[in-house]
């Protein structure tokens, strides 16, 4: 079967496991698609293929001798650049850190190997992993397989490219600001954003993050199915005691009311009509599901997402100023200039004030989602952007941030969110996003499946 590579990670678990297939087949299919695909879109900046081959190899031994080799057996994945895997520089991107080799698994990717899962490349991610768009000077750029011109997402843009044009099944991101669902949404792909907590994380590479990113940073799973979705966080929800966040939460919550709150202008931010178009499709599926609809408005969100680019700022200008400068990456500089130019410098007392304030839009977020336990909204408010317009200007940067208030404002109050493909609308993919309590992704996977369902690759 030379089509191996374009099954979801359910179909090729499936198989390996009755014998059907065997994971070096799979292997050896997704290697030659990334042969294939790889050079036009620059999604995979680090290959594995020897490492793969054995992994797949060690998989089929397994089955051979009546073992278990896990739930993901021989399914191929990638993992992100910023994310420590043995043997392999953590770059985030950068030049500085082209030398920066993990000496140890990542927790995200400890877990992915016990569930048998088979890592064939690493993915790209702008420079420091700032931005909705990929491109640095250590890696170049990648761009959308599904939509030429447009931007692949970011920071994850690698894994979602991967994924969008059949490079694997699922790819692992990390999400601070929107860097798992907005890759997904530009891809035309499905992305889950966890809870803090749910999926372990750690990086011995470097240092331990600051207070900020430690809060609302996550690993999470994108793929172009939401069973995928699925199977690939309960794999990376795995116990590991070196994140002292990790919390063992069920993976299935109580049963809740089927009741959903259409967002379609959250706390009025400004949403294009193909957007509200995605998202009145989205709930008709959710009502025709039996699920009961109700449009209202959401508690505060741009004073959460003033909140973020806070701690984001103070954290990046005590420790990673410098770093930026010594980096000289133009996007990067761009980037960090327009962040800071619309998030004046905080001092203890607003940074302290800050977190105190997280607790009282926690608390009324959380009331609201326990009335309307499915947020529907949308993920960005336009269409995925040009590519790179994020550079051309401060006031185009500025119309970006502000089509992203859900991405920078939802990690700050700690709420898992499902980005979900639902077509495309004037030559763009387009999708909606998902919002639930903590903990709660079961009901965020229970109704996207009914939005929507398996999408092809490119």
């Amino acid at each position: 079967m030379n089509d191996l590579w374009s099954l979801t990670a359910t179909e090729v678990a499936d198989l390996v496991r009755r014998g059907d297939v065997r994971a070096r087949e799979v292997t050896e299919s997704t290697l030659a698609r990334i042969d294939a695909e790889n050079p036009g879109c620059n999604a995979i900046v680090a290959r594995c293929d020897d490492a793969a081959l054995a992994t797949a190899d060690a998989v089929d031994q397994a089955l051979a001798h009546g073992l278990d080799p896990g739930p993901m057996a021989g399914v191929p994945v990638t993992i992100k650049a910023n994310t420590d895997q043995a043997g392999h520089a953590t770059t985030n991107g950068l030049r500085l850190q082209r030398d920066l080799i993990a000496t140890e698994d990542s927790p995200v990717v400890s877990n992915l190997r016990r569930a048998g899962a088979v890592i064939v490349g690493r993915t790209n991610t702008p420079a420091f992993s700032l931005r909705w768009f990929t491109r640095n000077s250590l890696h170049g750029h990648t761009t959308n397989p599904r939509a030429p011109g447009v931007t692949p997402g970011g920071s994850s843009g690698g894994a979602g490219a991967a994924v969008a044009a059949g490079m694997g099944p699922v790819a692992q991101g990390t999400d601070i600001a929107g860097s798992i669902r907005y890759p997904a949404y530009a891809c035309g792909i499905h992305g889950l954003r966890p809870s803090l907590g749910r999926v372990p994380a750690f990086n011995s590479s470097g240092p331990d993050r600051h207070i900020g990113a430690q809060l609302m940073a996550v690993s999470g799973p994108l793929a172009r199915s939401i069973a995928d979705l699925r199977l690939s966080l309960a794999a990376m929800a795995q116990p590991d005691l070196r994140d002292p966040w990790y919390t063992p939460a069920p993976m299935q919550g109580p049963t809740l009311p089927r009741r959903a709150a259409l967002c379609l202008c959250p706390d009025g931010m400004r949403v294009a009509a193909p957007v509200k178009d995605a998202l009145r499709g989205a709930a008709k599926r959710l009502s025709d599901a039996g699920w009961q609809v109700d449009e209202v408005d959401t508690p505060p969100l741009h004073e959460a997402m003033r909140l973020q680019l806070i701690m984001w700022l103070s954290e990046m200008r005590h420790s990673a100023g410098q770093a930026v400068r010594d980096e000289d990456d133009p996007d990067a500089t761009a980037v960090y200039t327009y962040l800071q130019a619309i998030t004046p410098e905080a001092d203890l007392h607003a940074v302290m004030n800050a977190l105190q304030s997280r607790s009282r839009l926690i608390r009324g977020w959380r009331a609201f989602l326990s009335d309307y336990p499915v947020m529907l909204c949308p993920v960005s408010g336009e269409l995925p952007f040009d590519d790179l317009r994020d550079v051309v200007s401060q006031s185009e940067f500025e119309a970006i941030v502000a089509a992203q208030a859900l991405q920078i404002g939802l990690p700050f109050l700690n709420l898992p969110g499902l980005s979900v493909s639902t077509g495309t609308a004037r030559g763009r993919p387009v999708g909606v996003q998902l919002v639930a309590n903590q903990f709660r992704e079961d009901i965020l996977l229970d109704a996207g499946a009914l939005i929507a369902g398996t999408v092809p690759p490119t």
